[in-house]
């Protein structure tokens, strides 16, 4: 087989280069075909016209045969490769490279169960991935106990999301024919959402959810994607006709984006309390306007949000009468984060209010000598491009054109742009098939009042690394896992 340079390596990308070498190799030996003719000369005429006119001849034979050869073999070889190898399905190599060591988790939290919801999306979108399904049954039946319930925290709203698997383990059951399977999930996915409708802590006057026991009077962004998303699916799935229940989903999002949304940045910061003076909302602002929010904008904060309207509108009957509104939310975050798109790479910095590379100093930090780290008050730290917020954007770009609530025009460029971002600036591994996802920032959280280093400063959300904090910046944690999964599961329905 014919062996040609590196650059030259048969490649679909590559056919024209090598047609045009091939057509100038065929004119080369026609020119040297024409030299010959006209500067070499034998000692007869008549044998050297008979000599030229093999001579010419054989050169012609000679280019064409050497030219449809080449043409041939590099037609072949592309096939060939395009055969052996073909598009990567991104969302199956992370789940296999990353995804299912997260599911055998022991504990019911959060973010295995983000990333177990990402499996099993994977699976009913891949069916025969049944080792997906099989890891996520298995996650969901170790953590439901003898009463058919889960552990959830006196309203603690990060204890339901992980749920939100019980929905595709119940249809499946269902289908199967499998009752007590069936019967299993749906208890647990009933305790879950009455638990949050009926239990859960509120904001008085408001109605708005807390975001945890040891928040009062707070909501955080994150929240929304783990009560009112979960809350919204099992609406969806068992009572699509409940209005009551559905104005109190809208009414989370609502609520926190009248108290968060900033409509000079078009961004919403991180947190909101009711109750500013309180001392576990030591961080909140005092005055107005935007009396008790966070000073800062997060983009996993934000990556929370946007996963959540996209889930909630895809759930949500669109009669209802406030799903114009959720809507309208929707776009409103969708147009403030693609005008915090880095030009160049496609995804979103750790703090979206100032672009990649700004400089925060130590020095203006009042917690530093609680870090593990023993920063000097002259170090620095750059505002990075990070993962987990930027695989949020990309689904919730991504799964609102699919689903028709984002104008596909405006936003497909900002979507696609994004998804190959991923792929450049986070993912490695490509080469081997095992995926590595970096630049994840560890954790973050605004108080309470017994960590007052937990102050939604800039330089917090930057430096701050006492335990699993916020200024951990690590590869391969669940909240940039799953997301990355479901981004990656959104392209592949929309482009392959």
């Amino acid at each position: 087989m014919l062996s040609l340079p590196e650059c030259l390596k048969p490649n679909p990308q590559y056919a024209m280069r090598l047609r045009v070498l091939i057509l100038f190799l065929f004119l080369l030996f026609n020119a040297m075909g024409t030299f010959a003719d006209k500067h070499i000369f034998f000692i007869s005429l008549p044998f050297n016209f008979l000599m030229k006119n093999i001579m010419r001849k054989t050169i012609v034979l000679l280019a064409a045969f050497f030219s449809l050869t080449l043409a041939a073999c590099t037609d072949k070889a592309i096939a060939q490769q395009t055969e052996e190898q073909p598009v990567p399905v991104y969302s199956q190599l992370m789940v296999e490279s990353q995804g299912l060591q997260w599911v055998t988790d022991e504990k019911w939290d959060y973010v295995p169960g983000l990333v177990a919801k990402a499996v099993i999306k994977a699976w009913v979108q891949y069916p025969e991935k049944t080792d997906y399904f099989d890891a996520v049954k298995e996650y969901a039946d170790r953590a439901i106990r003898e009463d058919g319930t889960v552990k959830v925290g006196e309203s603690n709203i990060d204890d339901l999301a992980a749920g939100k698997i019980f929905f595709e383990l119940y249809s499946k059951a269902k289908a199967d024919g499998d009752t007590p399977s069936a019967d299993k999930y749906k208890f647990a996915a009933d305790f879950l959402r009455n638990t949050l409708k009926y239990e859960h802590a509120r904001i008085a006057n408001v109605g708005a959810f807390w975001h945890k026991k040891i928040y009062p009077n707070q909501m955080w962004l994150d929240g929304l994607y783990m009560g009112p998303a979960l809350y919204a699916e099992w609406q969806a799935n068992f009572a699509p006709n409940d209005t009551e229940s559905w104005a109190d989903i809208a009414n989370q999002f609502k609520t926190i984006h009248a108290h968060t949304y900033n409509p000079a940045t078009k961004l919403n910061y991180h947190g909101w309390s009711a109750d500013p003076a309180d001392a576990n909302s030591f961080w909140a602002k005092q005055d107005e306007p935007f009396t008790g929010i966070s000073p800062e904008v997060w983009g996993r904060g934000m990556g929370w949000y946007f996963a959540a309207l996209a889930d909630v509108l895809e759930f949500m009957p669109k009669s209802h009468a406030d799903y114009q509104e959720i809507l309208r939310i929707y776009n409103e975050v969708a147009e403030g984060l693609a005008a915090r798109q880095d030009a160049n790479a496609g995804v979103w910095c750790q703090l979206l209010q100032y672009p990649v590379g700004t400089v925060f100093y130590a020095k203006n930090y009042e917690h530093l000598d609680k870090c593990d780290t023993k920063f000097q008050e002259s170090d620095t730290r750059e505002n990075y491009f990070e993962a987990s917020a930027s695989c949020m954007f990309t689904y919730g770009f991504l799964k609102g054109i699919r689903i028709g609530a984002l104008d596909k025009a405006v936003y497909e460029p900002v979507a696609k742009k994004a998804y190959q971002g991923l792929l450049d600036t986070f993912i490695d591994g490509q080469e081997t098939g095992i995926l590595n996802i970096n630049h994840i920032c560890l954790s973050a959280g605004l108080g309470p009042a017994n960590k007052p280093a937990r102050d939604g400063s800039a330089e917090y959300y930057m430096f701050y690394d006492k335990g699993r904090e916020a200024g951990d910046v690590v590869s391969n944690e669940g909240k940039a896992i799953g997301p990355f999964i479901m981004a990656s599961l959104e392209f592949e329905q929309l482009y392959k």
